[in-house]
């Protein structure tokens, strides 16, 4: 990146420095009492291994190849640009070639890639105060974001945040903080117990990335839509789009369909560690019943009308229907054919929930039991 030709298309650094620059200060707290917190958080995320395995009898010997690392914001943010670098390479790759055979192409790439990177820092500060875990397996392994031996990925609790939300809600911090654990545990008992999940995923995001059209002017003119669309207006003669976000309106028929698969095994991996929080929480959180209605609340509402703003525009709003209509889906197999079987849904791919049957518990109950049955 030291030359105009050599440039990538995202200036990776400069995402980093920009995020960091601009991600707010977290919660004050002293620095003793910071050393309480992600210790406690370090015991609870330990305890929860017990908890969670024993709650969805999703056994594993590669839990412990998967670490635990309590971060602060800029960890959360260079963790996220480290799976991205990895996760979007194939794609950049393409979009350079693609650059160097246009005239002009390297100097518009130097200076597209540190606008991209600016953009991507500014949207990483906003994210980065609002993450309270996540399971992060797309980073390759260094000495500041170690990773299994087996190539499993990393657990990440992101302290300043949970602080924040504990002292938002006003609950006991001890309960909240473990039953935050329960959540982003379920995430790495997933991923550990089903070994083909990653792959799968990344698979499903590389097919979707492959379908995106590269060429700029066609990019652009989809994002004026998008732009026109969000804004209230629309080119003559087109209707109305839903509402939807702009990563929705981008998309390409094929990307559309792939989306329809990611949003279903989302929905699934978010409503079953949501469902698992709460079924063991009533046993390790006593006030859980009281923690459980002050997030909903503060779910729904979000933190201002510009936070509601931007949810709708990135489509978060979208993820937090996955996590209703995916904890329904759980909660309705395991009511109708137990947590054994609602654990064939890890057999393959193909027994993964479609978007269809996310709504509709029952017909995957059907293909998939009755299938097996038969």
């Amino acid at each position: 990146m030291t030359s105009i030709g050599g440039a990538e298309m995202v200036d990776w650094n400069l995402a980093v420095a920009t995020a960091t620059r601009l991600v707010r200060p977290g919660p004050e707290v002293s620095r003793d009492e910071a050393r309480e917190v992600v210790a406690e958080l370090r015991r609870h995320a330990k305890a929860s291994e017990e908890h969670v395995r024993g709650f969805t009898r999703m056994g594993t010997d590669d839990l412990h190849d998967t670490p635990i690392l309590v971060v602060d914001r800029p960890g959360w943010v260079r963790a996220n640009v480290a799976g991205f670098r990895e996760l979007l390479k194939p794609l950049l790759d393409k979009m350079q070639e693609r650059r160097g055979t246009t005239p002009g192409g390297a100097v518009l790439g130097a200076v597209g890639g540190k606008v991209t990177g600016v953009e991507l820092g500014m949207l990483l500060s906003f994210l980065s105060s609002r993450v309270l875990g996540q399971y992060e397996t797309f980073a390759p392994a260094t000495r500041e974001l170690p990773a299994g031996e087996n190539g499993g990925g990393r657990l990440l609790l992101v302290a300043p945040n949970i602080v924040h939300v504990e002292r938002e809600l006003d609950v006991e911090p001890h309960d909240f903080r473990l039953w935050v654990c329960l959540h982003e545990e379920t995430h790495r008992t997933q991923f550990t117990a089903v070994p083909w999940l990653r792959d799968h995923l990344e698979g499903e995001i590389q097919s979707f990335l492959g379908e995106t059209e590269v060429d700029p002017m066609t990019v652009l003119e989809r994002i004026r839509e998008a732009a026109q669309s969000l804004a209230g207006g629309r080119p003559e003669g087109e209707e109305d789009d839903g509402g939807r976000s702009l990563v929705e309106i981008v998309q390409t028929p094929a990307q559309r369909e792939i989306l329809g698969r990611l949003t279903a095994v989302m929905s699934l991996l978010e409503g079953h560690a949501d469902f698992v929080m709460d079924g063991v929480g009533p046993d390790v959180v006593p006030s859980v019943g009281e923690i459980r209605e002050k997030f909903q609340q503060r779910r729904a509402r979000g933190a201002s009308r510009l936070d509601l703003a931007l949810r709708k525009l990135l489509g978060l709003d979208a993820k937090l229907k996955q996590y209703r209509d995916g904890e329904r889906f759980v909660r309705a197999v395991v009511d109708q054919v137990g947590m054994d079987g609602f654990n064939r849904v890890w057999t393959s791919p193909n027994t993964l929930p479609t978007k269809t049957e996310i709504a509709k518990p029952a017909d995957w109950v059907a293909r998939v039991h009755r299938k097996a049955e038969s």
